[in-house]
């Protein structure tokens, strides 16, 4: 029996000193990344979970085409009929092969230039929407900037080397945050295979996704391929679960013949995001009053909106949140529904994250010599 006893006792140990070594493993910062710079971010509230680099301005290859067609689908009509030139006929490979004088729909030259990241497919498009290919990637520049996209400048709307064509991994992720929020956008990239047919002559052209880590990595949904001499091999990937949204980026991850770097490096950043994190709701209003004191206001206090929540993804083991209330003591009448009155400040790890608004919730009036007589007349006339 005590030979069983401890036998039993051994395999105990064994399991859990198994799961602590899986437990630290899975706890590890991706490392020895062979990309020059990635980060991978919560596409639900663009938190960086992870960043190398992720703010240093690098050429990123084909993925430019990601905000090529973002701004079609926004701004562009996908019936439209796009008449190729002999600039975009003269594109450089990789290129749908079309010659000046071809006519595509907008719609299909979309699937063209994310699936197959046809070359030409991005200049037709870029000269048919901005009337030059330069007026076109001086729109998308400053659409970025919108994005907030500080550090992007495009020069050309296939991604070819160029001196003013660069971004960052995290402008990148960013502005895949909001091309993912297109439901065409999302239509597109992931589509395995689509078909396009040349409107003049009837030529039909077979497109298949470059895009293997879609069928490579549960829950991918797309993004986009890259490669220059300049740019070395680049992704942008993502990868939606029930309770979750992940983007990566890698850019310089390898040159050839290592084809292979961008797709070890997206899986070990992905890993990480999936075995690390899990939701968290932060109640942000715990330490905030329900209400605030007025001076000389027709009510001695008002009531002060609550922030409510924030769910984020938290590695628990690494991670701790806390929430700092900065309020105003009280306020001076009149105050105003919405009035300001301060703010939660949420900090990770002692890093500011987000700063919410504290506001008034309903107006309160102040003093004046109507309202004293109204209250004297109630006081001694009527009460």
């Amino acid at each position: 029996m005590k030979k069983y006893i401890s036998l039993l006792c051994l395999f105990l140990l064994f399991i859990l000193s198994s799961y602590h070594t899986i437990k630290t493993r899975a706890a590890e910062i991706p490392s020895e990344l062979y990309a020059k710079a990635a980060i991978l971010m919560d596409g639900t509230n663009q938190r960086v979970l992870f960043g190398k680099e992720e703010k240093t301005e690098l050429p990123m290859a084909s993925t430019t085409k990601i905000m090529t067609c973002l701004y079609t689908l926004e701004h562009g009509n996908l019936s439209d009929v796009v008449t190729f030139s002999e600039r975009a006929a003269s594109a450089p490979k990789v290129h749908l092969g079309a010659k000046a004088g071809s006519q595509f729909l907008l719609s299909d030259l979309l699937y063209a230039l994310m699936l197959e990241s046809y070359n030409d497919a991005a200049i037709a498009i870029a000269e048919h929407l901005g009337g030059s290919v330069e007026a076109f990637c001086q729109a998308m520049t400053e659409e970025a900037r919108s994005y907030g996209c500080y550090q992007t400048s495009f020069e050309t709307p296939n991604g070819l080397d160029s001196d003013n064509h660069y971004t960052t991994c995290y402008d990148l992720a960013i502005l895949t945050c909001h091309a993912l929020n297109n439901k065409d956008f999302r239509s597109i990239i992931q589509e395995s295979s689509y078909t396009i047919k040349e409107i003049t002559g009837g030529q039909i052209y077979s497109l298949s996704n470059k895009d293997a880590f879609l069928t490579s990595y549960p829950g991918a949904i797309g993004v986009k391929t890259g490669f220059t001499n300049g740019a070395g091999y680049c992704f942008v990937g993502a990868v939606e679960t029930d309770d979750r949204l992940l983007i990566s980026v890698v850019l310089g991850s390898g040159w050839p013949p290592n084809r292979s770097y961008k797709w070890k490096d997206t899986r070990k950043l992905m890993d990480y995001g999936i075995e690390n994190f899990e939701n968290v709701t932060i109640s942000l209003g715990d330490d905030i009053p329900g209400q605030l004191p007025v001076d000389h206001g027709q009510a001695q206090v008002c009531d002060i909106s609550q922030p409510g929540t924030v769910t984020l993804l938290l590695n628990p083991e690494e991670e701790k949140a806390v929430c700092t209330a900065d309020l105003l003591p009280s306020l001076n009448a009149p105050v105003r529904e919405g009035d300001s009155v301060g703010t939660v400040t949420l900090s990770i790890n002692g890093e500011i994250y987000r700063k919410y608004p504290v506001k008034v919730a309903a107006d309160t009036e102040r003093i004046n010599y109507r309202w004293c007589l109204d209250r004297l007349l109630e006081k001694y006339f009527y009460g």
